[in-house]
This record gives structure tokens, C-alpha cells and sequence, in this order.
């Protein structure tokens, strides 16, 4: 059964071979390391050229990519931690993504900046954040998640072919858990493609007639939702389905509109700390365009408003979890 991991390993060698503008820059990726969740393996071997090692400086060499795709390549940059991305905000924000319409005329600026993310793995408070939510608003780029429902490879094409900055958040959680596509998901759920794009993936339990609640969940989250989905089922008779989206910001909510409006709640989630994040524009956008057939208010969950604890079991308490999303659509629904 393919895990996470070597489904992205997979996907990254595959863009290498099909074009030689696309390189990798980072910490620590060159074999046999392979950077620090080795992601990267075995591509400095194949292709000793275009994956380039770095200092310790996230702002220069995310700044040197940026460069490198306003000169027409098309760079992966590899943050080994996520939350160190907040070191290089300014050549994301002020140069790469304001490079594709300020110079009288729209660019192409493909770059991809790859962020492990999320805790669950007792690193602490400064390398366990889930940072997407400081992004949300930029214009011209944009926020992904990598899940265990998307194939990775369609993943990477889409965000490389729209030809300008994104940031892939990646949750380290998932890295180890294996793809629920071919198989691996629970037998009691089925998995379907809703848009063109497919970038949104309906778990949904086989023969549901109803939908009680629908929880939209990112990549790092999908485990914890089904198993609260599962619970909800069994010991609530509580009905639900996880929508998971490829893309965070912006969501693609033409596809997902029918599903917010059919559901007698929609709670969407996330890791990270509450307000500002993909899930307010998601409800923003939901109680604009639904406010009149809306059963319920869009019912946001997130992790606590504090830092991450270090010790494994404070960490639980901090991260949202599985009992978590239980309790409250029990809440609003029993």
C-alpha cells in the first residue's frame, strides 16, 4: 500500500523527467539525506544539476527562487520546517507573487514552495505550527494542502501548470499514513471526483440517502475526520461526509456549494489557531451566497489559541482532534 511520502517522491520525479526547468532548492536535499522528511529522495542522484543545497537562510534562497522563475524556470523550494516560512514572507508576498501583474502586463512565474506543516509529532511550539492561514488574501497566489485522497502527481501539474506562486502545505502527520484512493479508505466509504479539476474529493458512507453533517477537512486532517464521521454514525445515527480540497485559498466553492447548502451543517476545520484562516472565507463566502437555505451557520473548528506544547499528550490538548469534531456536531445536532 503507497504511503503519502512516496506518493509525493513519485510525483516530484515525474515533473523532473517531463521538464528540465524544473529544479529544487532547499536544506539538507541532496542523497542520501534527501531532506528532513525525504521528500526529495533520490532526485539529487538523478539529477544532480537542478537540485541545489543551501545555507541556513530561508528569506535568500526562497528570494533566489523566486528570481530564477521571473527568469522563466520553474523552482520547488523546500522549507524543512513550515513555520519557517515566516522568514521569507517578504520574497513569497513583495516579490514573487506582485512579479505576475506589476509590470504592465500579466507573467508567468511557476514556483512552488513546499512547507511541512502541523504537529502530532511532539516537535514543539516552533516547529509544529500550521501557517497557512498568514497567507490567505495574497493576490496571485495560492494555498494547497497534500492529502491522502489526491493523487499527487495530477496535484503538482495543476499548481505548476497555473504558471504562478503557490505554497503546497504539507501536514507531516500524513507523510506515513497511506493513500486512500485505490485502496486504504475504510470499507464503509466510498470516494468521488466532484469537479473537473479534481480538486474536490467526497468521502461519502455507501448508500447515504441523507447528509446530516458535511465536515471539509484539509489533507492533514482527513484521518481524524472519518474516524469522526465513523463515530457519529455508529453511536449517533448522525449521517456525514468528508469534502477534502486540494486547494485551500481560494477555495473552489462552485464545486462545493450544493453539498453546504444540502447539509444540515457544514463544519469546516483546520489545525491551526482560530480566526483569519481559508475556513472564515469559506463560512464568509457560504453565509453571502446561502444565507437563505443555510439550516445551520457554517460551524468553524481549530486548534486552541495558544502554543504548541512540546510533551505529546499537552499537544492533544492544543490540536483539534478527532473528539473534538464529535462533540461538536453533537452539539448542534443532538
Amino acid at each position: 500500500m503507497e504511503k503519502v511520502l512516496d506518493n509525493l517522491n513519485r510525483a516530484l520525479h515525474t515533473l523532473f523527467a517531463e521538464d528540465p526547468r524544473v529544479c529544487l532548492i532547499g536544506e539538507d536535499v541532496l542523497d542520501p539525506y534527501g531532506g528532513a522528511f525525504k521528500v526529495a529522495k533520490g532526485l539529487s542522484t538523478a539529477y544532480p544539476d537542478r537540485v541545489h543545497t543551501t545555507p541556513l537562510s530561508e528569506n535568500g534562497f526562497t528570494g533566489f527562487a523566486a528570481g530564477m522563475a521571473l527568469a522563466g524556470e520553474k523552482p520547488i523550494v523546500e522549507i524543512m520546517f513550515g513555520d519557517f516560512i515566516a522568514i521569507a514572507i517578504d520574497p513569497i508576498v513583495n516579490f514573487a507573487a506582485k512579479s505576475v501583474t506589476m509590470y504592465g502586463r500579466r507573467i508567468d512565474l511557476t514556483m512552488l514552495v513546499r512547507c511541512p506543516v502541523g504537529g502530532q509529532r511532539a516537535y514543539g511550539p516552533t516547529h509544529s505550527q500550521a501557517m497557512q492561514k498568514y497567507f490567505v488574501g495574497t493576490p496571485n497566489l495560492t494555498l494547497h494542502e497534500l492529502s491522502p485522497v489526491h493523487e499527487s502527481d495530477a496535484l503538482l501539474r495543476r499548481i505548476m501548470g497555473a504558471k504562478t506562486p503557490a505554497i503546497l502545505f504539507e501536514d507531516k502527520a500524513i507523510y506515513a499514513q497511506p493513500m486512500l484512493i485505490n485502496e486504504g479508505l475504510d470499507p464503509l466509504f466510498s470516494r468521488q471526483v466532484l469537479d473537473d479539476a479534481g480538486e474536490l474529493v467526497l468521502l461519502e458512507r455507501k448508500g447515504q440517502k441523507r447528509l446530516d453533517c458535511l465536515l471539509v477537512a484539509p489533507g492533514g486532517l482527513v484521518k481524524r475526520a472519518l474516524a469522526a464521521a465513523k463515530a457519529l454514525l455508529i453511536e449517533d445515527e448522525i449521517d456525514c461526509s468528508v469534502l477534502v480540497s486540494s486547494r485551500l485559498y481560494p477555495f473552489p466553492w462552485s464545486g462545493a456549494k450544493n453539498l453546504v447548502a444540502k447539509a444540515k451543517l457544514t463544519v469546516a476545520m483546520e489545525d491551526g489557531t482560530p480566526g483569519g484562516s481559508w475556513t472564515t472565507e469559506l463560512a464568509h463566502t457560504a453565509h453571502t451566497e446561502l444565507w437563505g437555505k443555510l439550516q445551520k451557520p457554517v460551524r468553524l473548528l481549530s486548534g486552541k489559541d495558544a502554543i504548541i506544547p512540546c510533551a505529546a499528550h499537552l499537544e492533544k490538548t492544543v490540536l483539534l482532534q478527532d473528539a473534538d469534531i464529535v462533540a461538536a456536531v453533537r452539539k448542534e445536532l443532538t
